[in-house]
């Protein structure tokens, strides 16, 4: 038998103090009990620790120091993997778990659907799978749950209790074990077996704070066998006794005091019958730096002895030499958080330091990983990505939500754009097909081409001889009908993977091309295996539901990507600080919300019935992450970094920052000093980062634009409708007609005005070609009207729920057009609508192009135009300096367009407005007025051939809110309307 411990009246039990470097201070401790034994002695130590990342850290320490033997090291959890353990059955794997609670909690919203929403199924599986293994751990049985009296609760936390029935069935003796159950019975096993026969070789728990029942439960079967130890990690040794005194009496008082850091560590003395405060050290597990754990212990008693502050905190001695290796960085925002923090680790990899940074801010970490790359350093980030934002889980979803929903154009680019979609053979021509299709169908008209229509435009594509084929492939398995009714598992999941692979490979491939490669690939891989494995305990599931569940599997899963970071610039989230250590720890993003983290909603019991019935309360998250803290600030070198506003508005201290910093302040002149110089050490370094985001040129802002093309590059045909746009905005015409440029149509073809526009104009054109001759009686018009509106909207509005809407409005607007339509042909006869013409303008050289909504002729020869608009029409003085259509429309009549004869009159012009406040603005022109209209427009246009006039960007837009297609271009936002136009001469010089 080894005899790694002398005989121990009582339960054995070690601890470490604030900030040792645990996992080296466990090793050296072992080798110093071992120093009369063989070298192989070690192997027959058993040692559990409190996670598989600290089991990786020992075994990683143990390699450094050559070759030799290793103790058997073994995560806590491993328990509850052995399946022969004391006959113990082995536990229900977790997706089969998550798959029935979704199946029995969809069915009770089914039977009750006020419980919760629909959308809410998984995120209630998986905190419910959450409570049953605290229940497990805890000892809390259903019948515990179901006994609290609701009554004095709200309806909600009654209607919860619906819910919680469903946990009987899992925790039955009969029932199929979770892995929480298993554990929990694996332990008592063990514990009963090792009263009876203890093991006679050395047990050690260690890095475990006893947080969880059931390790609580093994570390006090540990520590009871006769080589048996127990190593609590970070005990605050400055912490006096009373204190302890006052945390277990608050404890057993059933008062709140989880949120200490210390409170855990207490509570299983307690359990054990032992004093917090005469716990032996470790062997060899020495205090790093004198002085700073008295000054931190002080700082975060509990709130109910802070009054020792005004005791305790003159008598601190030496805090200037305790606190030297404490750096306090206040920044200004994140970003100069970030690039004083990679400054630092850029010092540190130059010195040959081991540098982490600790944060629970993943934003914070990202911007520290892109700053550092400015220097080639790629940190090693332990968190790794969710596999539902690596490639292939971003595909996997995408082909899952086919199911549910039909492909649109935005949906249809985003596959085949996808990095795994056709990855079998040519490639190439599959992205250059992809583009074509885009452009020139997915963005030209709202809604999904359909097959016939991809079939058309392979045909006419000559020069591919694969289109045809590879629009089959698209059709048949992109564009394929959705199945959105409720199926087995199983066939759901064969049904996604089959797509997925045929998409993946591309047409004419077999196999699933590059979607299984890699790490990332591996792991999609593995889950949908796992997924066939359990498909026969989902039940029959919808696609939309189906869509839901495999992006929450993606979001649980991480993948490491296959880079290659630095070994020595490490980001740690602050389980793997509790178990690690580093030359220079930085803690990072000391704000209020992230140290701590806000608990998380529970949507089963508040905090008062989980008090009641023996479950964790919310508190525990806190006091974790306090001790997280307690422990990484009194490492050798520390960093405390925050940044004093966040990007919407300003950050609260992290509450034990706070503390700190209120104590320090207050204290003595010795403490305030000490701040003062913690708070220069990190304005030193917020300095330097200044420096480095400071611009070493300044670089000038773009002046507001207005560029002069020679007079052969310049528009010679303008629409009419490109007027108003001459007159508002001249650099869009710049861009168009100048550049060639062309905003592209949007893939998501949103129901916007235009195409509303579109579709009035088209109704109205068909309704008048319909009643040309006569116009009916008013019942029959608006029946007219109507069934024109449906067939209209039908062709040409891919949007049920808009159709409804857009119907809506004709039908609001139909008796105003046709109360008012009996007055136009009171006063004249309709032409040929939409008719199309052409003038060229008179001394310009332009051509302008349009069509009339609506010309008629009246009883005395005149004719009269009309304009058709959606929206409110445009008022007199909008007419008279911006939209001039109509006006240029009455002289293009007068100059013989649209088929009139020369010298015709337009005796009346009008805009009808059937927004949601129909109108009309009418307006009978006289001879004066055409020949002044007339004039200022051959001014304005042979303006446009002046070699000196530029086309200014947004010369007279509606308001500032105005978006016009080339702003970007344009460099608007360098520049405001206020400021002059500067001419830039094109063409000249080489210049184009």
């Amino acid at each position: 038998m080894l005899r790694l411990f002398p005989p121990s009246p009582g339960p054995r039990l070690f601890a470490t103090p604030l900030g040792v470097d645990f996992c080296a201070a466990l090793i050296d401790g072992l080798e110093a009990l071992l120093t009369d034994h063989p070298p192989e002695a070690i192997a027959r130590v058993h040692l559990y620790v409190a996670n598989a990342r600290m089991e990786r850290r020992l075994r990683t320490l143990y390699a450094q120091r050559g070759a030799g033997f290793l103790p058997r090291i073994r995560p806590v959890l491993a328990l509850g993997e052995d399946a022969d353990i004391a006959g113990i059955p082995a536990a229900i794997p977790p997706l089969r778990l998550r798959l029935e609670l979704v199946r029995l909690i969809g069915a009770l919203l089914d039977h009750n659907p006020d419980l919760a929403p629909r959308a809410a199924l998984y995120d209630l599986a998986d905190s419910l799978a959450d409570l049953m293994s605290e229940m497990f751990e805890e000892g809390v049985s259903p019948a515990d749950i179901a006994g609290l009296d609701m009554a004095e609760h709200a309806e909600h936390w009654q209607r919860a209790q619906s819910f919680l029935k469903i946990v009987t069935n899992f925790m039955a003796d009969e029932a199929a074990l979770t892995q929480a159950a298993r554990q929990t019975r694996i332990v008592a096993a063990l514990a009963a077996r090792w009263r009876d026969a203890p093991p006679s070789h050395p047990v050690i728990v260690a890095g475990s704070t006893g947080s969880r029942g059931a390790t609580a439960q093994l570390m006090t079967a540990v520590a009871g066998l006769p080589q048996g130890a127990v190593i609590l990690p970070g005990l605050d040794r400055a912490m006096p006794r009373d204190v302890w005194a006052r945390l277990l009496q608050d404890r057993h008082a059933g008062l709140d005091g989880e949120d200490h850091p210390q409170y855990r560590l207490a509570k299983f003395a307690d359990r054990l019958g032992l004093d917090p405060h005469a716990i032996p050290d470790w062997p060899a597990a020495a205090r790093p730096v004198d002085g700073r754990d008295a000054l931190v212990s002080l700082a975060l008693r509990p709130a109910p002895v802070t009054d020792q502050w005004l005791a305790e905190a003159p008598s601190l001695r030496d805090v200037g030499t305790a606190m030297e290796g404490v750096t306090l960085l206040e920044a200004p925002n994140p970003q100069a958080e970030a690039t004083a923090i990679a400054l630092r680790l850029r010092q540190a990899v130059a010195e040959g330091q081991r540098a982490a940074i600790i944060s629970p801010d993943r934003v914070l970490t990202r911007q520290i990983t892109a700053a550092l790359a400015r220097w080639g350093i790629r940190p090693d980030d332990s968190a790794g990505q969710p596999l539902s934002l690596a490639p292939p889980g971003r595909f996997l979803r995408h082909i899952a939500a086919l199911a549910a929903r039909p492909a649109d154009p935005e949906s249809l680019a985003v596959i085949l754009k996808h990095p795994l979609c056709h990855t079998g053979l040519d490639r190439g021509d599959h992205l250059k097909r992809t583009r074509d299709l885009e452009l020139q169908l997915l963005r030209r008209k709202p809604g999904m081409p359909a097959r016939a229509t991809l079939v058309d435009w392979a045909t006419k594509r000559d020069k591919d001889a694969g289109a045809l084929a590879w629009v089959g492939w698209l059709a048949d398995h992109i564009l394929a009908p959705a199945d959105p009714a409720p199926i087995p598992l199983a066939d759901r999941v064969a049904r996604h993977i089959a797509r997925a692979d045929a998409i993946a490979a591309g047409p004419g491939q077999d196999g699933s091309g590059d979607l299984y490669k890699e790490m990332a690939g591996e792991a999609a891989a593995a889950l949908m295996v796992e997924l066939v494995a359990e498909g026969a305990h989902g039940g029959p599931i919808s696609a939309m539901d189906y869509r839901d569940l495999f992006d929450a599997l993606t979001r649980d899963r991480e993948v490491r990507q296959p880079l290659f970071p630095h070994a020595d610039v490490l980001i740690w989230g602050t389980q793997e600080a509790r178990v690690q250590g580093a030359d220079l720890l930085i803690c990072a993003g000391l704000n209020d919300g992230i140290w701590p983290p806000a608990p998380g909603a529970d949507p089963w019991l508040n905090r008062s019935l989980r008090a009641k019935v023996g479950l964790r309360l919310p508190d525990r998250v806190i006091g974790l992450s306090a001790h997280d803290f307690q422990q990484a600030i009194c490492a050798p070198e520390v960093w405390l970094t925050r940044a004093a506003r966040n990007a919407e508005t300003d950050t609260i201290p992290s509450r034990w920052l706070n503390r700190l910093i209120n104590l320090m302040e207050g204290a003595s002149d010795e403490t305030r000093a000490t701040l003062q110089a913690m708070r220069d050490r990190g304005s030193a370094s917020l300095a330097m980062a200044e420096v480095l985001l400071t611009p070493t040129a300044t670089i000038p802002f773009a002046p507001r634009p207005s560029p002069a093309p020679p007079l052969a590059a310049r528009p010679k045909r303008l629409a009419l409708t490109e007027v108003e746009k001459l007159i508002r905005d001249p650099y869009a015409i710049y861009a168009t007609h100048v550049l060639g440029l062309r905003a592209l149509d949007p893939l998501r073809s949103d129901p916007d005005a235009r195409l509303r526009g579109t579709i009035l104009h088209k109704v109205l054109e068909l309704f008048l070609k319909e009643t040309r001759d006569a116009l009916p009686p008013p019942d029959a018009a608006l029946a007219l009207l109507m069934s024109l509106t449906d067939r209209v909207l039908d062709d040409e509005a891919p949007f049920p729920a808009v159709r409804r809407m857009w119907r809506a409005r004709m039908a609001r607007a139909a008796g105003f057009f046709l109360e008012t339509e009996i007055i136009r042909r009171q006063r004249g006869a309709p032409l040929a609508p939409e008719a199309k013409s052409e003038w060229l303008v008179p001394g310009t050289g332009v051509t302008l192009v349009g069509k009339a909504d609506r010309i008629d002729q009246m009883a005395d020869g005149r004719f009269a135009i009309y304009d058709y608009k959606t929206g409110a029409p445009p008022t007199p003085e909008q007419q008279e300096f911006f939209n001039k259509q109509l006006w240029i429309e009455a002289l293009m009549v007068a100059a013989g367009c649209f088929g009139l004869p020369r010298g015709s009159v337009a005796g009346h012009i009008a805009y009808i407005g059937l927004g949601a406040k129909p109108d009309i603005v009418a307006h009978d022109p006289i001879a004066d007025e055409l020949a002044q209209m007339r004039a200022k427009l051959i001014a304005r246009l042979a303006h446009m051939g002046d070699p000196t006039f530029g086309f200014s960007a947004r010369r007279a837009v509606p308001d500032t809110r105005f978006k016009g297609d080339f702003d970007q271009l344009a460099r608007y936002g360098e520049w405001d309307e206020t400021d002059l136009p500067l001419i830039i001469p094109l063409g000249q010089g080489g210049d184009a």
